[in-house]
């Protein structure tokens, strides 16, 4: 485009310099691949997004993959996977002695309440809201148990107390109890002592036990094959009369008459005239 100026007796081109054009163009196109790539945001997986804009968290949640996002929005990653967490601490029993406890959180972040607790309790949550609740929830538990109970047989009823606790306390704030393990158990020497001593002697009282059963129960087999033995001869006895063993006897001389054996036989005495067999 030309233009003429009469003032000064010239013309004077309106057409800008096309090196300025393709620049504009080019810091033009710049700024739009800039605003595209940060409309694009990735959730790793395992975990999801939580918007924010200007610093004010929107409420919106992005599951993991790529979303297109507002560029003014900035996502910030909250692990939803199962972990777990250590304790070791020093806790009280019913009687006022002291054990050392270790302990195992196994939970997860609900997906749904992400943006709340990221916003009501911070990223950081595990140190600001699941340790302290966790400590409280142990010692208040053993607490209400003795130490004796804790080392033998309670074990699990004190972990399934801990877990009702944190599962209700937790669960409100968006973070999902999975279980409660108590993987160790430390008392005071002394203590530990005199209940393994004690748990000893019970053991040798049911061992003693189980081998006064097992007496009574030889006895008893004993004294049930006597009695069949005294059965079985009072059978036999009432079943032998003198005429079955004259019987038996004329049998006896008949088959030793038959033998080809060389002996002696005196046929009849003086009460039934049996054999009397005396040398061969």
């Amino acid at each position: 485009m030309t233009i003429f100026n009469e003032a000064r007796g010239r013309v004077i081109d309106a057409n800008p310099n096309p090196i300025f054009r393709l620049l504009g163009l080019a810091i033009a196109a710049f700024l739009i691949v800039i605003l595209l790539f940060s409309s694009v945001t990735k959730v790793a997986s395992g975990h999801v997004g939580v918007l924010t804009l200007f610093g004010r968290v929107t409420g919106e949640i992005l599951p993991e993959g790529i979303h297109l996002i507002n560029p003014f929005k900035s996502s910030t990653e909250m692990s939803i996977r199962t972990q777990e967490i250590k304790e070791s601490a020093s806790v009280p029993s019913a009687e006022g002695l002291v054990m050392n406890l270790d302990t195992s959180l196994i939970y997860h972040l609900d997906p749904a309440k992400a943006a709340e607790v990221y916003q009501k309790i911070g990223p950081n949550y595990l140190v600001v809201f699941i340790e302290p609740n966790l400590r409280a929830a142990i010692r208040e538990a053993t607490a209400s148990h003795t130490a004796n109970a804790l080392y033998s047989g309670e074990r699990e009823l004190v972990a399934k107390q801990i877990r009702d606790q944190l599962t209700t306390l937790l669960g409100q704030r968006g973070i999902l109890v999975e279980a409660i393990l108590l993987r160790d158990i430390q008392l005071p020497l002394t203590l530990k002592t005199s209940i393994e001593t004690k748990q000893q002697a019970e053991q040798e009282a049911l061992a003693m036990n189980f081998r006064l059963q097992k007496e009574k129960q030889e006895a008893e087999r004993k004294r049930i094959e006597a009695a069949g033995i005294r059965d079985f001869q009072q059978i036999v006895a009432q079943g032998i009369s003198p005429q079955l063993l004259e019987w038996k006897g004329i049998e006896a001389t008949e088959n030793l008459a038959k033998s080809a054996n060389s002996k002696i036989v005196v046929i009849g005495n003086s009460k039934n005239g049996l054999p009397l067999i005396l040398g061969q």
